[in-house]
């Protein structure tokens, strides 16, 4: 049905009639603007004054043109402390039509001659309002917190603040502490017609950076760079205040689009950097060097979670990444991790690693191909059903030549030296030319089975990891807020030992990973002399190495004639060596508390068929000190261990199948399994502790039992 002309004609009349009263309300605001001005200048004094303690000066503010303000000496100085800020000449511009609706956005920025002054002494600064937390009103509910709506609105903000020109010129922002000065001065900073353009003095001459690139506010897009002059980039007061020390010669940052859809934000951009170098303690010994490194993500963001689309990718030299990463903030803490490669060249990713992050592997060359799958999901309510599944898929790799370090040197004779904070104890040679050194087959078999039931349980099935163990590390180390257990297998406490330093560093740990999976799956050696070399160089005592020293330093016998006792005892210090002594009573005997451990590991040894079942402790009682030492024993009491093993340990059969392959006999089945017709049993029979303090150190390490210790 046609609208009628009197409809129209009604409408253009109302559009008129607010037309002009806009312009009425202009041309009063115009007229008015001066007295406007110094009101909002008068409010925003009192309000720093009021609230932050800040004495706020200006000496002049007028317009010039229609919607520009020009500024004449600002200062800021909170009361009692240093100044805070000083600007000579300051003009900034408005868009006027965005102002009709509620939105302040930056026409113009012109900044001539200020500065920027923080200064810390001791527990005090010039700048701690900034961060003073304002009271709130407890009887308000508090609104619940939309991340997309929050961060849409927090991005926005930040784009309008971006003006369409500016011109800064001789503007400096100083930091000063106890320890520090930190001076960047930016002595031209431009935006003309969306080109960026910079030259910024870092302490002097000491550096000169540029951010140069381009913006585009309004289509919320841009696009930067940040380099130096004929050098790196450096952040001195980094390695000053927290000992990192980080340099690189370029980073840049992309932003292509935002876009609010339903209850999402979707932000689409880029980080990439060349030539990074990192050196902190924690992370590597060396300065680490990533050449050349970018992350292309697709985020989203939702009411209540962030989350990396897998359609973003990592890119690492000559490999990419495809990671999901997800944190969703209620009703619980949730953390997801998936990572997918595409089929990779193994020597391309040997040669994307970053250079000094892993001494032991520089220069080794390798055939094959490697895909890489992991999936880990967190519920922070849930620990115990933490997600965890990782898979190195492995088509023809081989090592064709070694580099810095020959993984088969386990194969033969070779030196270790043991170190004792960080000082070198002796050099051992792990091989026949020692006389302490003990073949496999000359081993008690009760020993190799007490320590592969409390060390690792599938030593003989798995290729260097196991599964379940790493999946319940996290579950604890996570419950407990700290590190409290580790999922290391034999193969990974070997590695450590034989090729690795002992700084615990972060590249340290990603680097025995490699090497073990590069040991299992290369076959580099066999099980048999990887627990036989094991077995030959680990620490039983201070000053204690290899088995041989050890059996003879507690009980003056050769490693073939311990008892199913003594194995027990021997496979109960490994995870803390130097507490061996600790364990006796002055005559030789074993304190009590550990009555349940050794009831425990032999009962998991009964039930695989290791030893006869044995309502006796399994030879706690049997076992004595050798005189010689009895003497000197240490009258602290005794610091119970942490059992190695859950009580369903002998059930492991969770494996990184990734890293694995098919199953091999189980590691307690293994041909040195005792087959004994008789066992004597100890000759005199004592009774089983019963006094208060017996039972509460048994229950202490029935507790403690649970928890796995960290390597």
């Amino acid at each position: 049905m046609p609208i009628p002309e009197k409809y129209y004609k009604i409408t253009r009349i109302s559009m008129l009639s607010l037309l002009a009263i806009i312009f009425i309300a202009a041309g009063i605001a115009f007229a008015k603007r001066e007295a406007l001005l110094n009101a909002a200048i008068k409010k925003a004094i009192n309000k720093a004054d009021k609230e932050f303690d800040l004495e706020l000066k200006i000496e002049s503010a007028k317009f010039v043109g229609l919607s520009s303000v020009q500024f004449k000496n600002i200062t800021a100085v909170p009361r009692g402390r240093d100044s805070l800020a000083i600007i000579q000449n300051f003009k900034i511009g408005i868009k006027l039509f965005p102002l009709i609706f509620g939105d302040i956005k930056i026409a113009e920025i012109n900044l001539d001659r200020g500065i920027i002054n923080l200064v810390k002494k001791d527990s005090t600064s010039n700048y701690d309002f900034l961060f003073r937390k304002k009271q709130s009103d407890t009887t308000k509910a508090k609104p619940e917190l939309d991340l997309a709506k929050f961060a849409n609105n927090l991005i926005n903000k930040m784009l309008y603040k971006i003006p369409d020109d500016m011109d800064i010129r001789d503007f400096r922002i100083k930091f000063t502490d106890d320890s520090s000065l930190v001076d960047i001065h930016t002595t031209t900073a431009t935006i003309d017609g969306g080109d960026v353009s910079s030259t910024i003095k870092v302490n002097g001459n000491e550096s000169t950076w540029h951010i140069e690139g381009s913006v585009a506010p309004g289509d919320k897009k841009l696009n930067l760079m940040l380099f130096a002059d004929n050098k790196k980039v450096e952040l001195p007061i980094l390695e000053k205040k927290f000992g990192l020390k980080l340099n690189f010669d370029t980073a840049s940052t992309e932003m292509r689009g935002l876009n609010r859809s339903g209850d999402e934000l979707e932000i689409s951009g880029s980080w990439k950097v060349k030539n990074l170098l990192i050196n902190h303690s924690r992370i590597s010994a060396n300065d680490v060097i990533v050449q050349d490194a970018a992350l292309d993500a697709d985020m989203v963001i939702g009411k209540n979670f962030i989350s990396i689309d897998s359609t973003s990718t990592i890119h690492l030299k000559d490999i990419d990444v495809h990671p999901y990463l997800k944190y969703t903030l209620s009703p619980s803490k949730i953390y997801e991790l998936k990572i997918i490669t595409e089929e990779l060249d193994a020597q391309q990713l040997i040669n994307s690693f970053p250079q000094g992050l892993f001494e032991s592997l520089e220069g080794i060359q390798v055939a094959g191909k490697l895909q890489y799958k992991l999936d880990f999901y967190l519920d922070s309510e849930k620990p115990d059903d933490v997600i965890f599944n990782s898979r190195l898929k492995n088509a023809g790799f081989k090592v064709k030549k070694w580099g810095k370090t020959n993984l088969q040197k386990i194969n033969g004779s070779f030196v270790y030296t043991p170190y004792e904070s960080g000082i070198p104890m002796r050099d051992i040679i792990i091989g026949p030319e020692n006389p302490d050194y003990t073949p496999i087959d000359q081993i008690s078999p009760y020993l190799k089975n007490a320590l592969l039931t409390a060390e690792d349980p599938s030593f003989y099935s798995h290729n260097g990891f196991v599964e379940e163990s790493i999946r319940k590390s996290i579950a604890t180390n996570f419950k407990e807020k700290a590190f409290k257990r580790g999922g290391s297998t034999i193969s990974m406490q070997l590695v450590k030992n034989v090729y690795l330093n002992r700084q615990k560093t972060l590249a340290r740990k990603i680097e025995e990973i490699l090497i073990v999976w590069i040991m299992e799956n290369g076959h580099l050696s066999s099980k048999q002399r990887m627990y036989e070399t094991y077995l030959n160089l680990i620490e039983w005592g201070k000053n204690v190495y290899g088995i041989g020293e050890a059996s003879r330093y507690y009980f003056s016998k050769y490693p073939a004639e311990l008892t199913i006792g003594e194995s027990i005892f021997l496979a109960s210090i490994v995870p803390k060596p130097k507490s061996g002594l600790y364990r006796f009573e002055g005559d030789g005997s074993l304190r009590s508390g550990l009555s349940s451990y050794f009831n425990f590991i032999g009962g998991i040894m009964a039930k695989r068929g290791l030893t006869p079942p044995d309502s006796n402790y399994y030879g706690f009682y049997s076992v004595r000190l050798k005189e010689s030492l009895r003497s000197g024993l240490p009258l602290d009491s005794l610091v119970s261990d942490s059992l190695l093993i859950d009580s369903g340990a002998e059930e492991q059969d969770g494996i990184l199948q990734q890293l694995f392959g098919k199953k091999r006999t189980d590691s307690l089945q293994i041909k040195e399994a005792p087959k004994p017709k008789n066992i004597a049993r100890d000759s005199v029979i004592i009774r089983a502790p019963s006094t208060r303090k017996d039972k509460r150190e048994q229950r202490k390490l029935e507790r403690d039992s649970k928890i796995k210790k960290g390597n």
